[in-house]
């Protein structure tokens, strides 16, 4: 996709320093790098009309602005990344109607094709208010793994629902196949969600205002309460699964490990 037939955009890149799973795993060396500029640089290859690093701790701060990036300085109470997306939105005076993407700060080898596609999929879709991306799911086991999660669209290709459970079900099909292993039909309607937000300002304005849905509560998805709000939600196709971001140390080995293999 040539960056000259995108609209204007920005990328914000959420960057927490303490992580249950992981603390610290932003500043981890990745290639003689820490992972979150990584993030920075694939950002600045997209095109965006800006890119910021959006954080809450000083070390995060003097890291980033070291390899040359913007930082915005956010409170240390959100809940999650989009409340400080909506933050820094709010500070930069953004226009209702400009794109801001959500680029998590552990995924250093996110394809920037995959932003510029949901970028494009908001952009064409004037009724949706964000997007996200989503590729076919292959195997029948990653369809039934609660870690994977699945998102059915309508017709324009708006998401109608995202969960951890298999769905839709093959009421036919998986009662003759019990062992529930093999390769999905290629028309399957279930697709694999790949956590890419890309927002319109003006639904970051309302966001603190938007209470937890019950199915938010119960599939631990953030994306189920824009839909009980009725927030359309456009899903750009992916061919595939991009490389997996850093969530372990055990991750991180493997992207070092791809690193390495590469530079041979």
């Amino acid at each position: 996709m040539m960056i000259q037939s995108l609209p204007e955009f920005h990328i914000v890149i959420p960057a927490r320093y303490a992580s249950q799973r992981f603390p610290q795993k932003l500043m981890a060396d990745l290639g003689g790098k820490p992972v979150l500029q990584w993030v920075y640089e694939l950002a600045l290859k997209a095109g965006a009309q800006s890119v910021i690093v959006a954080t809450d701790h000083e070390i995060i701060q003097k890291a980033a602005l070291e390899f040359g990036a913007t930082v915005v300085m956010t409170r240390d109470d959100h809940e999650n990344g989009t409340e400080r997306l909506a933050e820094v939105a709010a500070k930069m005076g953004w226009q209702s109607d400009e794109i801001v993407v959500n680029v998590q700060g552990d995924e250093p080898f996110l394809p920037v094709d995959l932003i510029h596609s949901a970028v494009m999929a908001l952009s064409r879709d004037q009724d949706a208010e964000m997007a996200t991306v989503a590729c076919p799911i292959e195997q029948l086991e990653d369809f039934f793994n609660p870690n994977v999660v699945k998102v059915i669209c309508d017709e324009k290709q708006r998401a109608l629902y995202f969960s951890r459970s298999p769905m839709p079900w093959d009421r036919d099909g998986f009662a003759s196949n019990s062992d529930r292993m093999g390769v999905l039909p290629a028309d399957f309607p279930a697709l694999r969600h790949i956590g890419l937000y890309v927002y319109r300002a003006s639904l970051l304005a309302r966001y603190a205002d938007l209470p937890m849905s019950p199915m938010e509560r119960w599939e631990k998805l953030e994306q189920l309460r824009f839909l009980h709000q009725g927030i359309k939600v456009q899903v750009a196709m992916a061919e595939g699964l991009p490389t997996h971001g850093v969530d372990t140390p055990e991750d991180l080995e493997k992207l070092r490990h791809q690193l390495s293999l590469a530079c041979m």
